[in-house]
Protein backbone atom coordinates (compact mmCIF):
# COMPACT_ATOMS: atom_id res chain seq x y z
CA UNK A 1 0.00 0.00 0.00
CA UNK A 2 1.29 3.45 -0.95
CA UNK A 3 0.76 6.34 1.48
CA UNK A 4 1.66 9.85 0.34
CA UNK A 5 2.91 11.93 3.29
CA UNK A 6 3.12 15.13 1.27
CA UNK A 7 -0.18 16.20 -0.35
CA UNK A 8 -2.40 19.28 -0.28
CA UNK A 9 -5.97 20.40 -0.90
CA UNK A 10 -7.55 23.73 -1.73
CA UNK A 11 -6.42 26.94 -3.47
CA UNK A 12 -2.94 28.42 -3.35
CA UNK A 13 -2.64 32.20 -3.41
CA UNK A 14 -0.06 32.51 -6.19
CA UNK A 15 -0.81 29.70 -8.59
CA UNK A 16 -3.76 27.76 -9.96
CA UNK A 17 -3.49 24.12 -8.96
CA UNK A 18 -4.99 21.12 -10.73
CA UNK A 19 -6.37 18.13 -8.79
CA UNK A 20 -6.65 20.28 -5.64
CA UNK A 21 -10.23 19.27 -4.80
CA UNK A 22 -11.13 16.11 -2.92
CA UNK A 23 -12.58 14.48 -6.04
CA UNK A 24 -9.67 15.61 -8.18
CA UNK A 25 -7.03 14.37 -5.75
CA UNK A 26 -8.75 11.03 -5.22
CA UNK A 27 -9.02 10.47 -8.97
CA UNK A 28 -5.32 11.23 -9.37
CA UNK A 29 -4.47 8.88 -6.50
CA UNK A 30 -6.58 6.14 -8.06
CA UNK A 31 -4.87 6.59 -11.41
CA UNK A 32 -1.43 6.27 -9.79
CA UNK A 33 -2.18 3.51 -7.30
CA UNK A 34 -1.83 5.68 -4.19
CA UNK A 35 -4.05 4.36 -1.40
CA UNK A 36 -3.90 7.18 1.15
CA UNK A 37 -2.51 10.69 1.52
CA UNK A 38 -1.68 13.02 4.38
CA UNK A 39 -3.27 16.32 3.34
CA UNK A 40 -3.16 19.88 4.60
CA UNK A 41 -4.65 23.11 3.34
CA UNK A 42 -2.69 24.85 0.59
CA UNK A 43 -4.60 28.02 1.40
CA UNK A 44 -3.34 27.98 4.99
CA UNK A 45 0.24 28.47 3.77
CA UNK A 46 -0.43 32.13 3.05
CA UNK A 47 -3.01 32.80 5.76
CA UNK A 48 -1.89 34.66 8.88
CA UNK A 49 -4.64 32.86 10.77
CA UNK A 50 -4.69 29.36 9.32
CA UNK A 51 -7.61 28.00 11.34
CA UNK A 52 -10.47 28.85 8.94
CA UNK A 53 -8.55 27.06 6.16
CA UNK A 54 -8.01 24.07 8.48
CA UNK A 55 -11.73 23.92 9.18
CA UNK A 56 -12.65 24.12 5.51
CA UNK A 57 -10.19 21.39 4.57
CA UNK A 58 -11.31 19.11 7.40
CA UNK A 59 -14.93 19.44 6.32
CA UNK A 60 -14.02 18.65 2.72
CA UNK A 61 -12.43 15.30 3.66
CA UNK A 62 -15.07 14.35 6.27
CA UNK A 63 -16.51 11.58 4.11
CA UNK A 64 -13.13 10.33 2.90
CA UNK A 65 -11.14 9.87 6.09
CA UNK A 66 -10.34 6.31 5.08
CA UNK A 67 -8.04 7.74 2.39
CA UNK A 68 -7.38 11.41 3.11
CA UNK A 69 -5.72 12.01 6.48
CA UNK A 70 -5.95 15.67 7.53
CA UNK A 71 -3.05 17.58 9.06
CA UNK A 72 -3.37 20.97 10.73
CA UNK A 73 -1.41 24.06 9.69
CA UNK A 74 -0.78 26.05 12.87
CA UNK A 75 1.00 29.41 13.13
CA UNK A 76 2.48 29.58 16.66
CA UNK A 77 3.21 33.27 16.15
CA UNK A 78 -0.55 33.93 15.95
CA UNK A 79 -2.48 34.55 19.15
CA UNK A 80 -4.74 31.72 20.20
CA UNK A 81 -2.87 28.92 18.48
CA UNK A 82 -3.32 26.71 21.56
CA UNK A 83 -7.10 26.76 21.11
CA UNK A 84 -6.71 26.13 17.37
CA UNK A 85 -4.50 23.08 17.97
CA UNK A 86 -6.94 21.65 20.49
CA UNK A 87 -9.84 22.18 18.10
CA UNK A 88 -7.93 20.59 15.23
CA UNK A 89 -7.20 17.49 17.27
CA UNK A 90 -10.36 17.05 19.32
CA UNK A 91 -13.07 18.52 17.09
CA UNK A 92 -11.68 18.16 13.56
CA UNK A 93 -9.85 14.87 14.14
CA UNK A 94 -6.59 16.00 12.57
CA UNK A 95 -3.75 13.52 12.91
CA UNK A 96 -0.64 15.67 12.55
CA UNK A 97 0.81 19.13 12.15
CA UNK A 98 2.43 21.17 9.36
CA UNK A 99 4.74 24.09 10.09
CA UNK A 100 5.64 26.94 7.73
CA UNK A 101 8.17 29.04 9.66
CA UNK A 102 9.31 31.09 6.67
CA UNK A 103 5.77 31.90 5.55
CA UNK A 104 4.50 32.62 9.06
CA UNK A 105 7.55 34.60 10.17
CA UNK A 106 9.03 32.68 13.09
CA UNK A 107 12.09 30.58 13.78
CA UNK A 108 11.97 26.86 14.50
CA UNK A 109 13.78 27.55 17.78
CA UNK A 110 11.52 30.40 18.90
CA UNK A 111 9.75 29.66 22.17
CA UNK A 112 6.34 29.77 20.49
CA UNK A 113 7.40 27.04 18.05
CA UNK A 114 8.97 24.89 20.76
CA UNK A 115 5.78 25.21 22.79
CA UNK A 116 3.72 24.17 19.77
CA UNK A 117 5.91 21.12 19.18
CA UNK A 118 5.52 20.15 22.84
CA UNK A 119 1.74 20.53 22.62
CA UNK A 120 1.53 18.47 19.42
CA UNK A 121 3.75 15.78 20.92
CA UNK A 122 1.49 15.58 23.97
CA UNK A 123 -1.39 14.96 21.55
CA UNK A 124 0.61 12.24 19.71
CA UNK A 125 0.67 14.34 16.53
CA UNK A 126 3.74 14.05 14.27
CA UNK A 127 5.13 17.38 13.11
CA UNK A 128 5.78 17.76 9.38
CA UNK A 129 8.01 20.55 8.08
CA UNK A 130 7.96 21.32 4.36
CA UNK A 131 11.33 22.72 3.35
CA UNK A 132 9.50 24.66 0.65
CA UNK A 133 5.96 25.14 -0.61
CA UNK A 134 7.01 25.30 -4.25
CA UNK A 135 10.16 25.72 -6.31
CA UNK A 136 11.78 29.00 -5.28
CA UNK A 137 12.48 29.81 -8.94
CA UNK A 138 8.73 29.81 -9.63
CA UNK A 139 7.83 32.16 -6.77
CA UNK A 140 5.55 35.12 -7.25
CA UNK A 141 7.18 38.53 -7.60
CA UNK A 142 5.01 39.60 -4.66
CA UNK A 143 6.82 37.44 -2.11
CA UNK A 144 10.36 36.36 -1.30
CA UNK A 145 10.03 33.31 0.95
CA UNK A 146 13.16 31.20 1.02
CA UNK A 147 13.45 27.49 1.76
CA UNK A 148 13.90 26.34 5.33
CA UNK A 149 17.62 25.67 5.74
CA UNK A 150 18.43 22.14 6.88
CA UNK A 151 20.78 23.64 9.46
CA UNK A 152 17.76 25.31 11.10
CA UNK A 153 16.07 21.95 11.65
CA UNK A 154 18.98 20.31 13.49
CA UNK A 155 18.64 22.28 16.78
CA UNK A 156 14.88 21.67 16.83
CA UNK A 157 15.39 17.93 16.50
CA UNK A 158 18.00 18.02 19.27
CA UNK A 159 15.79 20.12 21.54
CA UNK A 160 12.71 17.90 21.19
CA UNK A 161 13.81 14.23 21.19
CA UNK A 162 10.33 13.02 22.17
CA UNK A 163 8.69 14.65 19.13
CA UNK A 164 8.33 12.97 15.74
CA UNK A 165 9.33 15.11 12.75
CA UNK A 166 8.74 14.36 9.06
CA UNK A 167 10.77 16.53 6.69
CA UNK A 168 9.03 17.20 3.37
CA UNK A 169 10.06 18.72 0.03
CA UNK A 170 13.74 18.69 0.95
CA UNK A 171 17.03 17.75 -0.69
CA UNK A 172 20.72 17.77 0.17
CA UNK A 173 20.36 15.76 3.37
CA UNK A 174 23.50 13.71 2.70
CA UNK A 175 25.52 16.93 2.94
CA UNK A 176 23.86 17.80 6.25
CA UNK A 177 24.12 16.25 9.72
CA UNK A 178 20.57 15.03 9.11
CA UNK A 179 21.89 12.51 6.58
CA UNK A 180 25.09 11.49 8.34
CA UNK A 181 25.77 8.35 10.32
CA UNK A 182 26.59 8.83 14.00
CA UNK A 183 25.38 12.42 13.84
CA UNK A 184 24.48 12.60 17.52
CA UNK A 185 20.84 13.34 16.68
CA UNK A 186 17.91 11.42 18.12
CA UNK A 187 16.20 9.04 15.70
CA UNK A 188 13.04 11.16 15.84
CA UNK A 189 12.88 12.36 12.24
CA UNK A 190 11.85 10.85 8.92
CA UNK A 191 12.72 12.09 5.43
CA UNK A 192 10.29 12.20 2.51
CA UNK A 193 11.56 11.41 -0.99
CA UNK A 194 9.84 13.74 -3.49
CA UNK A 195 12.91 15.93 -4.18
CA UNK A 196 15.55 13.26 -3.63
CA UNK A 197 17.50 11.45 -6.35
CA UNK A 198 17.25 7.69 -6.82
CA UNK A 199 19.84 7.32 -9.59
CA UNK A 200 22.18 10.29 -10.07
CA UNK A 201 23.72 10.74 -6.65
CA UNK A 202 21.21 8.23 -5.24
CA UNK A 203 20.35 10.30 -2.19
CA UNK A 204 17.43 8.01 -1.37
CA UNK A 205 19.70 4.97 -1.39
CA UNK A 206 22.29 6.70 0.77
CA UNK A 207 19.67 7.73 3.31
CA UNK A 208 18.29 4.19 3.40
CA UNK A 209 21.81 2.95 4.10
CA UNK A 210 22.65 5.57 6.74
CA UNK A 211 19.32 6.09 8.53
CA UNK A 212 17.68 2.79 7.68
CA UNK A 213 14.64 2.09 5.47
CA UNK A 214 12.38 2.68 8.48
CA UNK A 215 13.30 6.41 8.48
CA UNK A 216 12.43 7.20 4.84
CA UNK A 217 8.84 7.84 3.66
CA UNK A 218 7.06 8.24 0.35
CA UNK A 219 5.66 11.56 -0.79
CA UNK A 220 4.85 13.44 -3.98
CA UNK A 221 3.93 17.06 -3.25
CA UNK A 222 0.59 16.66 -5.08
CA UNK A 223 -0.96 18.78 -6.50
CA UNK A 224 1.95 21.23 -6.59
CA UNK A 225 3.87 18.43 -8.31
CA UNK A 226 2.93 15.42 -10.41
CA UNK A 227 3.18 12.12 -8.51
CA UNK A 228 4.94 10.22 -11.30
CA UNK A 229 8.57 11.14 -10.46
CA UNK A 230 8.24 9.81 -6.91
CA UNK A 231 6.72 6.57 -8.17
CA UNK A 232 9.55 6.12 -10.67
CA UNK A 233 12.12 6.77 -7.94
CA UNK A 234 10.74 3.87 -5.94
CA UNK A 235 10.69 1.66 -9.02
CA UNK A 236 14.37 2.25 -9.83
CA UNK A 237 15.61 2.38 -6.22
CA UNK A 238 18.22 -0.28 -5.53
CA UNK A 239 16.54 -1.76 -2.47
CA UNK A 240 14.72 -4.92 -1.48
CA UNK A 241 10.97 -5.14 -1.89
CA UNK A 242 10.69 -5.32 1.89
CA UNK A 243 12.48 -2.00 2.22
CA UNK A 244 10.40 -0.45 -0.57
CA UNK A 245 7.23 -1.54 1.21
CA UNK A 246 8.42 0.20 4.35
CA UNK A 247 9.16 3.41 2.46
CA UNK A 248 5.96 3.36 0.41
CA UNK A 249 3.54 2.93 3.26
CA UNK A 250 4.46 1.00 6.36
CA UNK A 251 6.54 3.77 7.93
CA UNK A 252 3.82 6.36 7.37
CA UNK A 253 1.14 4.04 8.71
CA UNK A 254 3.15 3.57 11.91
CA UNK A 255 3.54 7.33 12.34
CA UNK A 256 -0.20 7.96 12.07
CA UNK A 257 -2.31 5.06 13.27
Amino acid sequence: MIIDTNAYLGPYAFRQLRHNTVDGLLKLMDAKGIAKAWVSSAAAITHRNAQPANEEMAESVRNHRDRLIPLAVINPFYAGWQDDLTACKEQLGMKGLRLYPKWHNYSLTDKCCLDLVDAATALSMPVTIPIRAEDYRQRSWLVDVKDVALAEIVPLIKAKPQARFVLLNGAGYTGSPLGKKDNGLPANYWIEISRLSAVMGSEIGKLVEVLGPERVVFGTGMPFNAPDPSLVKIEVLQASQKDKDRICGQNAAALIS
